[in-house]
Formats: C-alpha cells, structure tokens, sequence
C-alpha cells in the first residue's frame, strides 16, 4: 500500500524534472543562439542613456572583467526573458492534469495574455520611460561632474525597471486570478477605484525618476489595466472550484487517469 502511494509522487517529480528540463533547453537554445551579438544587445539597451549623455560622455568599465561579463550577463536575461512563452507553457503542461475542464480553458488565455503584458511592459519601459528618464537625470547633474555611467551599475538599473514595469503590467491578470480564487469582487474592486489610482500615482513615483511626466507615464497606464482587468474578471468570478459542485464529467485528467488505475 505505501508503495502504491509514492507511486504518484515519484511520476510528478519526473513529470516535473522533465518540464525544468525543457525550459532550460529551450533558455539555452536562445542563449546561444544570441551569445555571438552580445555586445550588440548591449548597445541596444544601453542607446537610451547613450542618446542623452552630454557630448562627449561615454558609459565607463570599472572591473576589469565587466566588458566581457556584462554584455553576457544581459543575454542571459535576455534569453530568459524571450523563453517565457516556453517557461509559462511548462508550468500549464505540469498542472494541467490537475485542473477540471473549464478551468483549463479559462487558464490558457491567462497564460498568453501574461506574456504578452510583461512584453509590453518592457516594451514601454524601453521606448517611453528611458528616454524620459535620462534626459532628466543626466540633465540634473551639477556643474563640474562628467556623466560616465558604469556599464555594470546601468544594466542593474535597466533591469530592475523593466522586470519592475514587466511586473506592473500584469495587474489585470492579478485581479483576473483574485477573484477567480474568490478573494475579492469586481464590484468590490469597483467601489475601491479612488484608493487604486492614489496607490498606482504611489507605485509611479516610486519606479520612476522624481518628476511628474515620468510618474504619470506610469500611473495612468497601471490604472487603465486595472479596469482592464476589472472588466474581464467578471468572466472568471465563480469559474473556480466549488466542492462538492463540480459535474463528474468535468474532473480533472490525473483524478480520470487514478480511477482507472483503481478499477
């Protein structure tokens, strides 16, 4: 009987170590495949500081190593960043078996627009934001100091923005999944809308540079998701799993395939 028992979780575990396995080859593949213009994806993320640095300012190497690990270090992210699609499609292979019909049909749709929202938050990071932000900054220097921006220090900087933008971006999934999980409501959500767009000016002023363009630039688009996601979690509320409520014919494929393996 025991052994019966971890038979499951043995075949879960490979199941996983298969999905884990097939995202790293797929961030791999990418990897290499982009590793030889590294130091051209650099230069693509470094143009927005490049176009507002005084003439002649030039982004400086402090280490010894960074010229050659950076430009590196960014491709990784870089190829983990263009895998998601495949990463995201791992974890719904993994649970899909777990999951009843119609809630499988309401997740993949999640899954794809997640993606797509965490590429538009980069994306707008990168064509909106950087320039904005940039021109403020090196605009902002006192009389006397030279803008040489350390290649190192600026690719921690770009990356913390557009994982924080790629983040913030995904709010209409996050409203999606708490009132799926039943944890709010639209119309409670509705009823909060002056608190929400008092905490996205908030959110703004603390992701971006401090003036007001830039933090608007940010907050007007983080409360139009909201409503976003407001408007198309009615869709989801009472979709999740209720007990005892759900039709026999609608159970997920791993409790199907634990039946069959009784009778």
């Amino acid at each position: 009987m025991a052994v019966e028992d971890t038979q499951p979780l043995i075949s879960h575990l490979i199941e996983l170590r298969k999905r884990l396995l097939n995202s790293i080859i797929a961030v791999l593949v990418i990897f290499l495949a982009l590793v030889y213009f590294a130091n051209d994806i650099y230069q693509i993320v470094a143009s927005p500081l490049i176009k507002q640095m005084p003439i002649g300012s030039t982004m400086i190497a402090t280490d010894v190593a960074s010229p050659f690990f950076t430009p590196i270090k960014l491709t990784i992210y870089v190829s983990v960043f263009l895998s998601a699609p495949v990463i995201l499609y791992q974890i719904w292979a993994f649970i899909a078996p777990a999951l009843y019909k119609h809630e499988r049909k309401l997740v993949m749709p999640l899954l794809f627009s997640s993606s797509m929202l965490f590429y538009i938050g980069i994306a707008f990071a990168y064509f909106v934001v950087f320039p904005l932000a940039f021109g403020f900054l090196t605009k902002t220097a006192p009389i006397g100091v030279v803008v040489s921006t350390d290649i190192s220090k600026y690719l921690d900087f770009v990356m913390t923005l557009f994982m924080a933008f790629g983040v913030a971006f995904e709010v209409p999934v996050a409203i999606i999944l708490l009132c799926w999980m039943g944890v709010t409501t639209p119309e409670a959500l509705k009823k909060k809308r002056p608190y929400i767009l008092v905490g996205a000016f908030v959110v703004g002023m603390l992701l971006t540079p401090p003036d007001v363009f830039s933090q608007t630039l940010l907050a007007i688009p983080m409360y139009c998701l909201f409503e976003v996601g407001v408007f198309f979690s009615r869709f989801y509320v009472g979709k999740g799993r209720r007990g005892g409520e759900e039709d026999p014919e609608d159970a997920p494929e791993a409790e199907d395939d634990h039946s069959k393996k009784e009778s």
